[in-house]
């Protein structure tokens, strides 16, 4: 197994390519039928006439997707200790069913923790375009990261 990212591997201003996430009819409405069961996320023919213009995904549905690319892009490879919390949430366009999307992380800062030397707080944003380019989704947030000589 290839050594864990850590703290120190983490610059600022450093962007990574998350990959793709191809969003299905299924997995929309299964989602939504489960825990956001508005008709815009699971009547096609409904939904044409609603504000959102289609089948859409939930804006949760929409985070787990992106945390499916962060996991995949680099969280599985990451000395992980988990997070506090997102600081912010934009849901900037619907996620229609049969889009592909692009993640993509960006460090926006880094701290190593004062009470836990061997902990460090990276704040990172998390992005998700459309293929042709249309943003969709913009979080902020902090991930806990392991630091290799504290």
């Amino acid at each position: 197994m290839a050594e864990l990212l850590h703290f120190e591997d983490f610059a600022v201003g450093e962007s990574l390519d998350l990959g793709t996430y191809e969003v299905t009819a299924a997995e929309v409405k299964a989602f939504a039928s489960e825990f956001d069961p508005q008709f815009f996320h699971l009547d096609e023919e409904r939904a044409k006439s609603s504000v959102l213009g289609g089948l859409s995904a939930s804006g949760w549905h929409t985070c787990g997707m992106l945390m499916r690319m962060m996991v995949d892009g680099y969280l599985a490879r990451t000395a992980g200790m988990g997070s506090p919390g997102l600081d912010e949430i934009k849901w900037l366009k619907p996620v229609y069913a049969g889009e592909t999307l692009r993640g993509r992380m960006t460090v926006l800062a880094k701290r190593q923790s004062k009470s836990r030397p061997d902990m460090g707080l990276v704040t990172m944003r998390w992005e998700a375009h459309s293929v042709a380019g249309e943003a969709k989704i913009d979080m902020t947030g902090v991930n806990l990261i392991k630091v290799r000589a504290p």
